[in-house]
């Protein structure tokens, strides 16, 4: 019988879409040891994490157990999956591994980012593998929304795990090989003892429709547009840009890419020959040199980034692309959940400006990276897990995904949480601990943890502003002037036209003169009385208590 404990756990990715990172620990009596997979990112959004750019995993667990860390391996290179490796690399200095495509992209991230610091990467060749300590990992093709998304055959003395990463079935890709049916077929009849799968699309029937079929709807709409067309897609998605560049040179028109993101991908495709055969692109200021009938710009934005081409575009505030009436703009993509206000005040932007907008709710324009419930029937009869794991979904979709499981027969099924440690072998599945999950939010250059009171701070001041009150004080408890008083974000006045200012001058006023004389030397107390006394009177009067910020001062 096989020796030793495999445990699984994921700080970040289940209960949740993005920000991916798996852990896999193997103990044979003497220490545990760990392999991660992916360490990615979530996108923050303006109205609930004011200010917060990014949200990444807190990883302060494998700071700890950083000795006992064999490796890294990224599945693939989308953002969910690496984006917080820049950041948080640096607090492990364990080494990192990935494929060609994956590796190159990450540099040229790497490169753009001023300040980032070297990662080195080892490169794992397309279908090859490695071993490290107790764990031989084995890449299998699966196809996804961009190159060289992987699969990981982890076999170990306890049993053999299969962790899907983004994957779906798609026998006519436009950008590298089908799903690889025959590996997982092979690795089922070998035996397997769990399946860490993606849970995204759970809830959709069916199966996800083909690259091909978007290639022919994006061609046929390209080469009927009447005048300039533009198409914003995800910037990874290699194989949309190929159906795209290849539409383009059917209609006779030139490609223009427009958003450095775009730019970036396009080069390290391009260098790692995804883009072999395809014509050359032009740079966004030959834009305006070319006749409408002549010219598809290629857009970042596609989920509303504020920054992003689309975007400016939208408000007529981009220096070198512009869209009349008459244009057509194809939205490529689908909305992220929470990134829905944002992609409709882009198209809302569009069409105020005459511009025709098409997107996936009238035309086969996208299809999902990810597979649906046949496709998951399909992997589970391959493979043949005694054990999955809902993974890469919300609650709703590892919900879905653990009952399909058990109707397809998989013996046990282990719905679990971020911070989860599931054992796996030896009588498993069971979650025996729970280890340290959370957040952290990317602020500017700076990493702080979702629990600190900055970015509460932050939200409470975007809904009820601030009061700012300074008094001097002589040691005796004195006014030396006149407080001094600033309403940041709350209304001049009130309903009955009263002047706010004068309302908060007029409670600090009264609390410091209700005050015992001896209280009026304590500068904390003075302090707390009148903070207390304008919160409530500007809540009086507005039925909102602003943040209050009272600097004593004893001279």
């Amino acid at each position: 019988m096989a020796r030793g404990e495999l445990v699984f756990a994921a700080l970040g990715g289940i209960g949740e879409i993005g920000m991916n990172l798996s852990i896999y620990g193997f103990d044979d009596g003497r220490r545990r040891q760990w392999l991660i997979v992916d360490c990615g990112v979530s996108f923050a959004s303006e109205e609930q994490l004011p200010g917060v750019d990014l949200i990444l995993p807190d990883i302060r667990y494998l700071i700890e157990e950083r000795r006992n860390i064999l490796g890294l391996v990224l599945t693939h290179g989308h953002e969910d999956h690496m984006g917080a490796l820049i950041d948080l690399w640096p607090r492990l200095h364990v080494p990192l591994y990935a494929t060609p495509f994956t590796a190159a992209l990450f540099e040229a991230k790497r490169l753009s980012e001023p300040g980032a610091p070297e990662v080195p990467v080892k490169i794992v060749p397309l279908g090859g593998g490695l071993t490290l300590g107790p764990f031989a990992i084995e890449f299998i093709n699966v196809a996804h929304s961009i190159p060289e998304s992987n699969a990981l055959a982890i076999r170990t003395p306890a049993g053999t795990v299969l962790h899907t990463g983004d994957w779906k079935i798609d026998v006519t890709p436009l950008v590298g090989p089908p799903t690889d049916e025959a590996k997982l077929a092979a690795l089922g009849n070998e035996g397997v003892l769990a399946l860490i799968g993606d849970s995204t699309n759970a809830v959709r029937d069916g199966r996800s429709p083909s690259e091909a079929d978007v290639a022919k709807t994006l061609a046929e709409l390209i080469r009927t547009a009447p005048a300039r067309v533009a198409v914003t897609t995800f910037a990874s998605h290699v194989g949309r840009i190929r159906a795209v560049a290849d539409a383009a040179r059917a209609a006779d028109r030139e490609v223009v890419v427009v958003g450095r993101a775009m730019e970036r991908v396009t080069q390290v495709a391009r260098e790692t020959g995804y883009l072999d055969g395809v014509q050359d692109f032009r740079s966004a200021d030959s834009y305006g040199y070319l006749p409408p009938d002549k010219v598809l710009a290629l857009c970042t934005g596609s989920q509303g980034e504020p920054r992003a081409a689309l975007a400016r575009i939208a408000e007529d505030e981009h220096p070198e692309v512009t869209l009349v009436r008459g244009d057509r703009v194809i939205f490529s993509s689908r909305a992220i959940p929470g990134n829905e206000k944002a992609v409709a005040r882009v198209i809302n932007g569009l069409i105020a400006q005459g511009v025709e907008v098409i997107t996936d709710r009238t035309h086969l324009v996208h299809v999902s990276g990810h597979p649906r419930r046949d496709e998951l029937r399909q992997m589970i009869g391959w493979v043949r897990p005694k054990i999955l794991i809902p993974a890469h979904g919300e609650a709703l979709h590892l919900a879905e995904h653990a009952e399909l499981a058990r109707q397809a027969g998989v013996p046990r099924v282990q719905v679990c949480r971020n911070g989860d440690l599931v054992r796996l072998a030896p009588d498993g599945p069971a979650i025996i601990d729970e280890i340290p999950a959370g957040r952290l939010y990317k602020d500017g250059n700076l990493l702080v943890n979702a629990e600190a009171r900055t970015v509460t701070s932050r939200r409470r001041l975007s809904i009820a502003g601030l009061v700012s009150v300074a008094l001097a004080l002589t040691e005796k408890g004195m006014l030396v002037a006149d407080p001094e008083v600033e309403l940041f974000g709350i209304p001049e006045s009130d309903a009955r036209g009263g002047s706010m200012s004068e309302i908060a001058r007029d409670a600090v006023e009264h609390a410091f003169e209700s005050m015992p004389k001896p209280r009026r030397r304590d500068p904390d107390a003075v302090s707390e009385a009148v903070r207390r006394a304008v919160r409530a009177a500007i809540a009086e009067h507005w039925s909102k208590k602003p943040m209050c910020h009272v600097h004593v001062l004893v001279v």
